[in-house]
């Protein structure tokens, strides 16, 4: 058997290769329906502007067919379609590589080369917490969740800035965002005294206002640089603060002093200077403007500021039904945890939230539920925030509330094997080399009965079905309150464990037995 991690990314390369040179091709099959059949597709539009009238070639095909790699997953057939090549994997294969060598596949793929910096950035956490909007909010757990993937790819990174108000650090921490405290501001008595031989006193021939140390062109600076791709065209001038300067000497600070110990990775690197070093802003679109100022002026002020500096912008974050309503970060946090406290009173009765062995509970299902509101949508795009309990239910595979609910779900089966397990009910499991791997051929096995689409989806939110009716006939509820019952639920599935074997008799049912 081969041996080696199976990858989507170098399966979807040697496709491509294997049509000839040009453009990517091929995709990844997503629908459920269309998985039943295929697991890639070349669109037939593709494969005319690739091939003349959109015919490949017989030796392609067979290239296709026999397809083999480093990373490439065994190919089952390939043909010819009315919508395109269609290509479908040797699925017992994949099956059997992937399950025996799961260690492989939940690490990451392969390190970053070493001495790689990011110095990440979030505006945001400048503000006061009381103050911070939804829209903010997006930006600091977008920044956490990239700071936590970098680590794990072996990126060493900086995060700014450090943050002073004790309040803002509460929140934080009610957040499980981890995030650097500083407990003085940073010097910009360099930068102040560089600044006032670049400022103008003046503007438009009037006097400054107080807290104002000058004005700076940028849009000449900008034709200087030649960096006019991706800026606001609407940047001219730029009024500089104090603020504005201490900000932006935290960022050289940080650029310029890169703690020694900040990670093992670094040891033994050559310090190549801030050209090594990507700066990442990750800001509300309502922040991008202002930003844009300070990247101009870190330039303009600094011999060697960074030459990559990247911009992720965070679409805006809205109120169903409440265009109009301005809920700050902390309110969200406290109604979502209203929730989940509400649905525990429904589930135990009484009050819980004072009893110290749910506090904990409570909260972190109330930040997980905001976390996937916030990080399940693509940073760019908006999103829509159902707050009323009827619009949030475990329907829609995007709420947090389905995601945990079926996590809930599966752990209580889990639990459940596991005490049957010990009960001897089930036999051992069996070593991986001896399953049968040719029974799983299905990615996503269809589901007994039918499910009609929501024609009431958000703009954000997929299709939904209404009601999904499973093998036991079991239907999956839809409301909040339901889900959270299920989360908090401290017994065994009422169900119990069936005593039928897992492994000792594996084989499809046959068709007088039906779907019980």
């Amino acid at each position: 058997m081969a041996t080696g991690r199976l990858s989507v990314g170098e399966t979807l390369g040697a496709l491509n290769a294997a049509l000839g040179p040009g453009g990517p091709v091929w995709i990844k099959e997503t629908r459920t329906r269309h998985l039943r059949s295929r697991d890639f597709l070349a669109p037939h539009r593709a494969l005319q502007v690739r091939f003349n009238d959109g015919q490949v070639p017989e030796h392609v095909l067979h290239a296709l067919a026999c397809l083999q790699g480093p990373g490439v997953a065994p190919v089952l057939r390939c043909a010819p379609t009315p919508v395109g090549l269609s290509l479908q994997l040797q699925r017992p294969a994949v099956f059997e590589r992937v399950l025996s060598a799961v260690a492989a596949y939940t690490s990451p793929a392969s390190p970053a080369s070493p001495g790689q910096r990011v110095l990440l950035h979030c505006p945001a956490l400048r503000s006061s917490h009381c103050a911070l909007r939804l829209s903010q909010l997006r930006t600091v757990l977008v920044a956490d969740h990239l700071a936590r993937a970098l680590r794990a790819h072996g990126v060493c990174v900086r995060l700014v800035p450090a943050v002073r108000d004790p309040h803002m650090l509460t929140f934080l921490q009610q957040l499980r965002v981890d995030w650097p405290a500083a407990s003085e501001r940073a010097s910009s008595h360099t930068l102040g005294s560089h600044a006032l031989a670049e400022l103008t006193s003046s503007y438009d021939g009037r006097a400054l206002s107080p807290g104002i140390l000058g004005r700076l062109c940028l849009k000449e600076l900008m034709e200087e640089q030649g960096c006019t791709a991706g800026y606001d065209p609407n940047l001219d001038n730029c009024l500089v603060t104090e603020d504005l300067l201490s900000a932006l000497a935290e960022l050289q600070e940080a650029l310029w002093h890169w703690p020694e110990d900040s990670h093992p990775g670094l040891a033994g690197v050559p310090d190549t200077g801030t050209d090594s070093c990507l700066v990442i802003h990750v800001v509300s679109c309502e922040e991008e403007f202002q930003q844009q100022k300070l990247d101009l002026l870190w330039w303009k002020l600094v011999d060697k500021a960074p030459l990559r500096q990247k911009h992720l912008v965070c679409g805006p974050v809205k109120v169903a039904g409440a265009p109009g309503t301005l809920m700050t970060a902390p309110e969200y946090y406290e109604f979502r945890h209203a929730q989940v406290c509400k649905a525990s009173a429904l589930k135990h009765g009484g009050d819980l939230a004072q009893d110290p062995a749910w506090t904990e509970i409570f909260s972190v299902l109330s930040v997980a539920t905001i976390k996937f509101e916030m990080l399940g949508t693509a940073p760019q795009s908006q999103i829509l925030l159902a707050l009323a309990d009827s619009n949030i239910s475990t329907k829609g595979t995007k709420s947090g509330t389905f995601v945990m609910y079926n996590c809930a779900r599966l752990a209580t089966l889990f639990e459940s094997y596991k005490c049957s397990m010990e009960q001897g009910l089930y036999p051992t499991f069996p070593p991986v080399s001896s399953l049968d791997f040719s029974l799983l051929h299905d990615e996503y096995p269809p589901l007994s009965g039918s499910a009609e689409p929501d024609s009431s989806a958000g703009l954000h939110s997929p299709r939904a079905p209404h009601r999904c009716t499973h093998r036991d006939d079991v239907q999956v509820p839809g409301t909040a309150q339901h889900g959270f019952q299920l989360l908090l639920q401290p017994g065994t599935h009422p169900r119990g464990a069936s005593t039928t074997p897992l492994w000792s008799d594996v084989r499809p049912p046959a068709a007088s037995e039906g779907c019980a």
